[in-house]
């Protein structure tokens, strides 16, 4: 990790601003960018997509500062006069590090907030189903992947209006660009296919196949060498060179439900992390030889991951744990876990985020965000229990006040099979079978599976009335049109 000089003391002071405006020696910088050490001006912020928050944390002590509101639960926001924003997922931010741009994929917008101030400053909204965000290196614009469509809205970076649009197959899932700021790498979540797009003209100028067609993720190296990508569906990560032809170099069997990527440099080397929802850990790979050195156990459902200015933390946001963890990249460890809101997505660390002060205006207490249960599903005649690091299906309940959201991370099944998930009379599975969910299994045996409804009373002890029947969660094949035995049931 490189270390900062002394000299920097006597600097002028238009030279030390002039430092806080430029990405950290970490990504999405460049690796000639000055390390940025933890401080409390530093924040790392979640999107939370079933809270509709965004939770604000000071990691100098790993401290949940508060919550910013960006919409109402469910099913206050079923209303046709529903005004807030739903489904937060997305997020990027500035080069200055003074704006977080954040993706809500449920009202199709972008929300500019002062990381200063954690104040609303800007409301964009673009096409359907929009998924990620992010500043060209330059500032001048804002890249926003448009999912449900089949193009990249480019925003102006200053008023944050489109300006155009670049077209690409249908489903772009993430942009990156290339520290040099020439490239912008787009991912598709629908069509097997990278596009390298030239950022001076937003000319296509290179593609890369995708060994499948589900790419929720991507990261370019600090040294601008390789680009990471991940496969959701099938379980996989790939690398290319992020310069012309654009080649691809490797792919990794990772495990089911790989989420997100990112790239941290430290003493030690350069280092791909890479979040593994179905196995519940972190994965970490060199990049020069593509060696595993390291796999983290971390919690639930580990989706978007961020490293601190200098290289020396990683932060992972847990889906089905409603929480921040925080590893030590030298060791490896985790060394903090905070509370914070409902299904965090995507995750970023900004160095220098608050120049001065506490920076607490416009901050919500966790409240309702922070309610949920937590349970598990074992395989049919396991014979004992299982926490949610060793079960192959973790369950999310994440309280809306009247109702629940239900999110199951599913594996351990058939590959592309239907099945349900549903509520069962007895603990093993047996009896009649109300179904929550019907789904299908990606290529790896996996699903994320979502229901809606007042589920908690019906599976946890003394949480409803007196005459509510107890049931059971399970996962069942689904054939002929009705669901078959059970093959994974609910651990006590």
């Amino acid at each position: 990790m490189k270390r900062q000089s002394r000299i920097t003391i006597a600097l002028p002071a238009a030279m030390l601003v002039a430092a806080q405006f430029a990405w950290a020696g970490q990504a999405p910088g460049s690796q000639s960018d000055p390390d940025i050490p933890v401080s409390h001006h530093d924040r790392v912020y979640a999107a939370e997509q079933f809270s509709n928050t965004v939770s604000v944390i000071d990691p100098a002590d790993n401290k949940l500062l508060g919550l910013i509101r960006l919409g109402d639960p469910s099913p206050g926001n079923f209303s046709p006069l529903y005004k807030g924003q739903l489904l937060v997922h997305g997020m990027g931010f500035s080069p200055d590090h003074h704006t977080i741009a954040v993706v809500s994929i449920g009202s199709n917008s972008v929300s500019f907030i002062d990381t200063q101030t954690n104040a609303v400053k800007h409301v964009t909204y673009v096409g359907r189903s929009p998924h990620e965000a992010f500043f060209t290196p330059d500032g001048k614009e804002v890249w926003v992947t448009v999912r449900g469509e089949n193009y990249v809205a480019v925003l102006d970076g200053k008023t944050y209006e489109e300006k155009t649009r670049i077209t690409v197959p249908a489903g772009p899932g993430m942009q990156i660009f290339s520290p040099d700021g020439k490239y912008g790498y787009v991912c598709s979540s629908f069509n097997p296919e990278i596009e390298v797009v030239s950022v001076a003209d937003h000319k296509i100028v290179g593609r890369v196949q995708q060994a499948s067609p589900f790419c929720p993720d991507l990261a370019a190296t600090p040294d601008g060498k390789q680009v990471w990508f991940t496969l959701k569906d099938t379980g996989k990560v790939q690398v290319f060179d992020a310069r012309p032809p654009f080649a691809l170099i490797r792919t990794l069997d990772t495990g089911p439900i790989t989420n997100h990527v990112n790239i941290v440099h430290n003493d030690k080397g350069t280092f791909a992390y890479v979040s593994v929802g179905g196995l519940n850990v972190i994965k970490v790979f060199r990049t020069d030889n593509f060696s595993q050195v390291a796999t983290i156990p971390v919690g639930n459902l580990p989706h978007g991951l961020w490293p601190s200015g200098d290289g020396s933390r990683i932060y992972v946001g847990l889906e089905n744990a409603d929480a921040m963890t925080a590893i030590d990249t030298l060791s490896n460890t985790v060394i903090a876990t905070v509370p914070i809101g409902q299904a965090p997505q995507a995750v970023t660390y900004v160095p220098n985020a608050v120049p001065e002060g506490d920076a607490t205006q416009n901050l919500q207490m966790l409240g309702l965000a922070g309610q949920s249960v937590h349970l598990a599903l074992v395989p049919v005649g396991a014979g004992k229990t299982a926490d949610a690091t060793h079960a192959p299906t973790t369950v999310a309940l994440f309280d809306q006040g009247l109702v629940q959201v239900l999110q199951a991370a599913v594996t351990g099944l058939q590959p592309k099979q239907p099945y349900v998930l549903g509520l069962a009379d007895n603990p093993d599975g047996m009896g009649d079978l109300q179904v929550l969910a019907n789904f299908m299994s990606n290529p790896a045996g996996s699903a994320i599976v979502n229901a809606l409804g007042q589920i908690r009373q019906l599976i946890s002890p003394g949480m409803g009335n007196a005459d509510d029947k107890r049931r059971y969660l399970v996962v069942a094949p689904q054939g002929s049109g009705k669901p078959g035995a059970p093959v994974q049931v609910q651990s006590p």
